[in-house]
Order: C-alpha cells, then structure tokens, then sequence
C-alpha cells in the first residue's frame, strides 16, 4: 500500500490531515486521485499483456526471451516496445532457459595455413551473397552419441543456404555445407567471402579445395574467440534453445534429424 492509498482509505472519516502527518502534499494527493482511473486502465492492460506474454513464452517451451516475445506480440497485432516486454517478464519472473557449453567442437588444425579475417566482426553487407558464416555443432544423441550440423548462413538475410548432418566432423561434413549453399545460389557466387572458425574441417585441402573451385574467398576469425563467429554462434544458440528437448538430448538421430530439419525450415520461412 504506498502512503497515497493510507490517506485515501480513511480520508472520509479524517479528511487528507493524515498528508500533513505522513509529509505528503495535499497537491500531490489530489493529482494522485486524478490520476486514479489512468492506472487502472494501464493495469487491466499490462495483465492482459502479460497473460499474452505468458501464452507466447510456453508455445515456445520456455525459450523466448524479451525480444521473441515482442516479435510475435507484433505480429499478433500487439503494437509494444521491447521493454515494456522486458519489464513485464521481469516483474512476473517470465525467463527463459538458457543453455550450458558442454561439448567442444572446435579444434584447430596445426597445419592450417593463415588466412585473413576480412570480416572483423562486422556481420553486415549492403546486399546477400557478399559474405556468409559457417559453423558446426554438436546435437546429442541418448547413449553419449553425438550428430553434427554444418550450415551456411548469408549474413544480410541470416538466410540459412546450406547446411549438412553427419556423425563425424571431418571435412566433408562443412564441405558438404557449403556445396548445398552454391547449388541454393545456382552457382553464382564468385566472390563471396566464407567466414568460419579455425576448426581442422574448415583449414584442411579439401575444403580449401571446395571453395576454391565456387569461386568463394576463405575468412577466418581469431583462435579461441566466439565473438569472431558471433553470426553463427548465434543461429545455433537459437536451434537448440528452441528445439532440444529436456536440454539432454534425443533418443534416437531419426527424431534429432527430424526435429532440426522441421525447425530449419520454419527458420528460412
């Protein structure tokens, strides 16, 4: 109850002398009184945001933050800034589930040759197909099994162009990858830069080779820095919040293929 709301209560037995008690200006009580039916409004208004929020956020399985939610309130009409959202989910403890860095997937190679990182964290181009970003993750399997997912994603349209699963991570899984994002492009792309980490895949001949005869220019971030790769980081960090459930694993590779295959297309539509 704030001070405004204990003078209020009584004030027909004891007028507003309780302002003078409690230090509050008479002014200041009567503006709050003015003011009354305006917050009543925006209450009736932020609960029925926030059960839209709430619905939002399970459909998601608990993986929406802020920013997802709004997008979809937009879409359903709900006209509403990010922090309106963000305050609202605080307020009510709306979170989402965050995931934890279990399995490495990067290993440089020793022998890989240098190559430049034109890119310097800039993940923006004035059109597609100037750049994309590749990566590789993991997708645990019940019994210590692991899938791995290649991609290639434009960093305009963060279109996903290709991609490739395999129970290895040797260099035809990202050579792979990238051979589906030419064929998405009809072949076109002489000269676009492919920025990646330095993982063995990414440095060996084959691939080196691959992109080579696309006509793609080989980027490369710093050794042991996410933030070199963020556009890609990003997408995964997004599948796997989304879509794995229990944050353990699936049982079998048909059902993790088959969910991440689901949720890609819903990713490029």
């Amino acid at each position: 109850m704030s001070r405004f709301e204990f003078v209020a209560d009584p004030r027909d037995a004891f007028g507003v002398k309780r302002c003078t008690v409690l230090n509050l200006s008479r002014s200041g009580f009567y503006r709050w009184l003015q003011t009354a039916p305006a917050r009543a409004v925006k209450k009736t208004a932020d609960a029925t945001l926030t059960r839209r929020i709430h619905t939002i956020h399970t459909e998601s399985g608990n993986t929406y933050g802020a920013k997802r939610d709004t997008v979809e309130l937009r879409e359903g009409g709900v006209m509403v800034n990010r922090k309106c959202v963000e305050g609202l989910m605080r307020h009510h403890g709306i979170q989402e589930e965050r995931l934890k860095r279990r399995h490495r997937t990067t290993v440089p190679d020793p022998a890989t040759q240098a190559v430049p990182d034109p890119l310097r964290r800039n993940f923006t181009t004035p059109t597609p197909d100037q750049a994309w970003v590749g990566d590789v993750t993991y997708l645990p399997i019940t019994g210590g099994k692991f899938l791995h997912l290649a991609t290639v994603i434009d960093v305009v349209s963060r279109r996903l162009l290709g991609w490739s699963m395999a129970d290895h991570v040797r260099a035809e899984l990202a050579t792979d990858a990238l051979n589906a994002a030419v064929r998405t492009r009809d072949g076109r792309v002489d000269g676009v830069i492919f920025h990646s980490d330095h993982g063995a895949r990414y440095g060996s001949g084959t691939f080196a080779d691959a992109c080579h005869q696309a006509g793609v220019l080989r980027s490369m971030g710093a050794v042991g820095t996410s933030a070199d790769n963020a556009a890609a980081e990003s997408f995964f960090a997004s599948l796997k919040r989304e879509i794995l459930p229990g944050r353990q694993g699936w049982p079998t590779e048909r059902a993790a293929r088959l969910a991440v295959f689901g949720w890609l297309g819903y990713y490029n539509h």
